[in-house]
């Protein structure tokens, strides 16, 4: 039987293809532009677009294992669709959001639910990878690393537990592959917390050059950010930072629990990734 990815040609997603491929697993990638997924040679990627369900039918023919990439509005009915093609097992891209009491999170949490909620009900085997803040949402200050040699950004101290994509596709992939992970609620996250100053450090050793740290002030911040991002979001993010100030994320060992090895390191994450910083 074949396992469908969906969002393949995402963060994550390329990495499960790629993990899946090197496991020899009969897969399926489904990206809305299969043309521009970039994915390795020989995959069978397919057409679909989660937004729109009924895409889903070609890409299912045969699939009873899915990667579920979380699009909220339109959950149940893929949920439903892939149940009817006789997908057995669907793996979860989630958010650790879904775990946080504080209201900062806000439509994070009821989008992520919505989509756990969807696929709960539907009677299957289910994971929920519930990941912490991407390790590459340091590619946000690519381009002022690259340009200038710095960084600009509120909250110096605010220390993450920054997880490696590819660890959450190893965790995936485990989960899709082998049995004992049904119900599983996974929160995974990278093996330490470090503040955003010890980030900008460790990129600037990947890369073999001193970056500097400009401290801006929440205020200036929002303004920079909401050019860019809707109000509520900015809200979101600066305020996750604040609290991570004084109250570090949590770090779990779900990666190595899972998948037999230590999750990788933010200075693994900054080598494998130095070129979009040079």
């Amino acid at each position: 039987m074949t396992i469908l990815v969906t969002g393949a040609a995402g963060t994550v997603g390329r990495h499960v293809v790629g993990q899946l491929l090197a496991a020899g697993a009969d897969i399926r990638a489904m990206s809305r532009n299969p043309a521009e997924a970039g994915l390795p040679v020989g995959v069978d990627v397919v057409e679909g677009d989660l937004l729109e369900p009924e895409s889903l039918r070609p890409a299912l023919a045969g699939v009873d294992k899915m990667y579920l990439f979380p699009v909220a509005a339109t959950a149940k009915e893929c949920v439903d669709i892939a149940v009817q093609a006789g997908v057995r097992r669907i793996v979860v891209l989630s958010s650790d959001a879904v775990n946080t009491q504080y209201e900062i999170a806000g439509d994070s949490v009821d989008d992520h639910l919505m989509v756990e909620n969807a696929v709960e009900a539907a009677g299957v085997e289910w994971t929920f990878l519930r990941a912490v803040a991407f390790a590459s949402n340091a590619l946000f200050w690519a381009h002022s690393i690259a340009a200038e040699g710095v960084v600009r950004t509120a909250y110096p101290l605010a220390a993450q537990a920054l997880v490696h994509e590819a660890d959450i596709a190893a965790v995936a992939v485990t989960a899709l592959l082998r049995d004992g992970h049904a119900g599983g609620k996974y929160t995974i996250t990278g093996p330490a917390a470090i503040t955003q100053v010890e980030q900008v450090r460790t990129i600037g050793e990947a890369i073999g050059r001193d970056i500097r740290f400009e401290e801006m002030t929440p205020d200036e911040k929002f303004a920079e950010m909401v050019q860019y991002l809707p109000e509520d979001s900015v809200k979101m993010i600066l305020g996750y930072f604040a609290i991570a100030v004084d109250t570090p994320d949590a770090v779990t060992s779900v990666v190595e629990e899972v998948t037999g090895r230590p999750a990788r390191t933010f200075a693994e994450w900054a080598a494998d990734n130095a070129a979009s910083f040079r």
